[in-house]
C-alpha cells in the first residue's frame, strides 16, 4: 500500500476502518475516485455524502414501509432456515454416529447374503428334485391311506422302509420327521387291528390279524395272547348284552347258545393261533408267568360271567327242565377243551330249585292260614260224603278231605308244587323238598291247636266228632298222602341205589321220609289212641307213576262250598 493511500485513509477514517474493505473493489474505485477529486470537489464530497446518506435512509425506510410483510417473512424464513440449520447439523452428527454401526451391518448383509445366495442354489436343486421331493414327503399321507384301505401288508412294509431311511440319513431333519408321522400312523394302524378282534371273526381272518400284531412287534407273546383275550370277551360281552331282556326264558335260551358256540369259538381259534399251547414257563427278571394258567383263567372269568346270568335270570323261570339240559349240554362240550364246569351247575340249580319250592310252599301256608281263619267248626253237622271211601285209583286224594276245605287247598297247592318240581327233581334237593313240607306240616298242625283253642268251649258234641275227623284227617290221609307223593317223585329204591344203601336203613335214616311222629306231636294228645300201621309201598306201582303228572283232584266248587255238605 502506497504512503499517500495510508494518508488519505487516516483523514477519511481517522478512528480505522474494517480490515475486509481492502479486499472490497467497490472501496478501491471510490478511493482511487476521492484521490482524483480537485480541492473544490472534496470541499463538496462529504455533502454529497451526508445527501446520499439522507437519501438512501429515505429510499431504505420508503423500501422497509412498502415492503415490511416481505421482510417479516424473509425474517422467519430466515428463522426456520437457522432451526433447519441446527436440525441438519444435529442429523449430521447422528449420522456420523451410527456411520461405524451400518458400516457393521453392511459386512453382516453381505455375509448373510451371500448364505441367501447358497439357498437360492439349493432351492433351484430343490425345484428341479421336486417330483421326488414330493414322494417322499408324501409317505405319511400314503401311509394312512393304506390304513384307511386295510392294505396292512402294504403299510408293514412302508414303515419298514421309513425307518432304514431315519437310520440311513440320521442327520437329515425331514426323514426323522416322516418316522414320526409313520409311527403316529402305526399305533392308529395297531388300534383298528385290536378293535378288529372285537369284531365276528372267522379263523382265516385272526390269523391275518394276530400275523399283523407279531410283524408290528409291539407286543410280547404273552401280551399278545392276553390282548387278544380281552378282545374277544370284549366282544363275547357285547353278544351277551345285545340280547333283550324282556322275556327271562329267551334271554337265558339264547344267553346259553350263544356264549357257547362263540366261548368255543374263541377258544378253537386261540388254539390255533397260539399253536404253542403247552406250557411254557417265560421267566423275567423276578417272577415267571405261565401261559396256560393266563387261558385257562381267562376261561374261567367268562365262565363265571355266564353263571352269575344263570344264577339271576333262574330267579324268574318257571320251568327249568330245557335250560338245564342246555346248561348241561354247554359243560360236556366244553369238556372237550378241559373246561368241564358242570358242578358248578349244581349248586346253582339245587338252590333255584329249593328256593322256588319254598316260596311255593310258604304261599301255601299263608294261604291255608288265611282258610282256617275263616273257618269253624261250631255248629258243624255230619258230611253227606262216605268217610274214607276208596276208589279204584290209589294215588287218587282222599275223599275226607272235601270235608275240611282248608286241608284239600292246602294239598292242591302242595300237589302243584310237587307237580313243577317233577320235571327237575334232583337227589341233591330230596332232603329240602322233605324238611320244607315237614315244617309245612308242623305249622298246619300248630293252627289246628290254635283253631281247637279257640273254639272247644262253644263245641256242640257234633263239632267235637267233626274236629277228630279233621285231626284224622290230617293225620291219617293228607301227611300218608304227601309222603306217597314224594316217593312217587324219588322212588326210595332208586334213593337207595344213589346213596349205596338198603330201603331198610333208608327208612330208619328218614330219608325222603316225613316224620310224622313230630309232626303231630302239637295235636297228638287230641288224637285218638290207635296203633300206627306200617307203611307198606309198591316200589312197581312208584316207579309207573313217575311219568304220569300229578294233577290236583279237587274241583274248585267243592273246595269253594263246604258249607252244602
Amino acid at each position: 500500500m502506497s504512503v499517500e493511500r495510508e494518508k488519505l485513509l487516516n483523514l477519511l477514517f481517522p478512528n480505522g476502518y474494517p480490515s475486509d474493505w481492502d479486499y472490497k473493489s467497490s472501496f478501491n474505485e471510490y478511493l482511487n475516485k476521492v484521490g482524483n477529486y480537485k480541492v473544490e470537489d472534496l470541499v463538496k464530497e462529504p455533502q454529497r455524502l451526508t445527501k446520499d446518506s439522507n437519501d438512501i435512509h429515505d429510499q431504505t425506510q420508503e423500501l422497509a414501509v412498502t415492503n415490511y410483510k416481505t421482510f417479516i417473512e424473509t425474517a422467519q424464513c430466515s428463522k426456520q432456515l437457522s432451526s433447519h440449520f441446527n436440525l441438519i447439523e444435529v442429523k449430521l452428527n447422528e449420522l456420523l454416529n451410527n456411520i461405524p454401526a451400518f458400516e457393521i451391518h453392511c459386512h453382516s448383509f453381505t455375509e448373510s447374503s451371500s448364505s441367501i445366495n447358497n439357498l437360492r442354489r439349493l432351492n433351484s436343486l430343490t425345484l428341479t428334485k421336486n417330483s421326488q421331493l414330493l414322494e417322499v414327503l408324501e409317505l405319511p399321507q400314503l401311509m394312512n391311506s393304506f390304513i384307511d384301505d386295510k392294505m396292512y401288508e402294504d403299510a408293514l412294509e412302508l414303515a419298514a422302509y421309513v425307518r432304514r431311511l431315519a437310520v440311513k440319513f440320521p442327520d437329515v431333519a425331514i426323514f426323522n420327521t416322516i418316522l414320526e408321522d409313520i409311527e403316529d400312523a402305526w399305533f392308529l394302524m395297531l388300534h383298528q387291528l385290536l378293535l378288529q378282534l372285537r369284531q365276528d371273526l372267522t379263523l382265516p381272518k385272526c390269523l391275518e390279524i394276530v400275523g399283523y400284531l407279531r410283524r408290528m412287534d409291539v407286543f410280547t407273546e404273552v401280551e399278545l395272547k392276553l390282548k387278544f383275550l380281552q378282545a374277544r370277551g370284549s366282544w363275547l360281552q357285547q353278544c351277551v348284552a345285545y340280547i333283550p331282556t324282556d322275556d327271562r326264558n329267551h334271554h337265558l335260551a339264547k344267553t346259553i347258545e350263544l356264549t357257547r358256540v362263540n366261548l368255543f369259538n374263541i377258544i378253537t381259534h386261540y388254539r390255533a393261533v397260539f399253536a404253542d399251547i403247552s406250557v411254557t414257563q417265560i421267566n423275567s427278571a423276578k417272577h415267571s408267568v405261565n401261559e396256560n394258567l393266563v387261558f385257562y383263567s381267562w376261561i374261567h372269568d367268562r365262565i363265571e360271567d355266564f353263571l352269575s346270568i344263570l344264577q339271576e335270570d333262574l330267579k324268574y323261570i318257571s320251568s327249568m327242565e330245557s335250560i338245564m339240559d342246555q346248561c348241561m349240554y354247554f359243560g360236556l362240550s366244553f369238556s372237550k377243551v378241559g373246561c368241564d364246569f358242570r358242578p358248578l351247575l349244581v349248586p346253582i340249580f339245587t338252590t333255584q330249585l329249593t328256593e322256588k319250592f319254598n316260596n311255593s310252599i310258604s304261599k301255601a301256608m299263608i294261604n291255608f292260614e288265611k282258610n282256617i281263619e275263616k273257618f269253624t267248626l261250631i255248629n258243624k253237622t255230619l258230611p253227606n260224603i262216605p268217610w274214607k271211601s276208596r276208589m279204584d285209583d290209589p294215588f287218587h286224594p282222599p275223599d275226607s278231605l272235601l270235608e275240611f276245605y282248608p286241608l284239600g287247598e292246602y294239598l292242591n297247592h302242595v300237589l302243584k308244587s310237587l307237580n313243577e318240581l317233577r320235571l327237575c327233581a334232583p337227589f341233591a334237593v330230596l332232603m329240602d323238598i322233605v324238611n320244607s313240607l315237614q315244617r309245612s306240616l308242623i305249622f298246619i298242625a300248630k293252627s289246628l291247636l290254635e283253631l281247637y283253642s279257640q273254639e272247644h268251649l262253644a263245641f256242640s258234641s257234633y263239632s267235637k266228632d267233626a274236629f277228630t275227623r279233621l285231626l284224622m284227617c290230617f293225620s291219617d290221609d293228607l301227611i300218608p298222602h304227601i309222603q306217597k307223593y314224594i316217593h312217587i317223585i324219588y322212588p326210595p329204591s332208586q334213593v337207595a341205589s344213589h346213596l349205596g344203601i338198603n330201603l331198610q336203613t333208608l327208612q330208619q335214616e328218614k330219608i325222603s321220609f316225613l316224620n310224622k311222629e313230630l309232626i303231630i306231636d302239637p295235636i297228638k294228645h287230641l288224637l285218638p289212641q290207635k296203633i300206627e300201621p306200617i307203611l307198606n309201598f309198591d316200589e312197581n306201582m312208584a316207579s309207573t307213576l313217575k311219568q304220569e303228572s300229578i294233577s290236583d283232584n279237587f274241583s274248585q266248587q267243592e273246595l269253594e262250598n263246604p258249607s252244602k255238605e
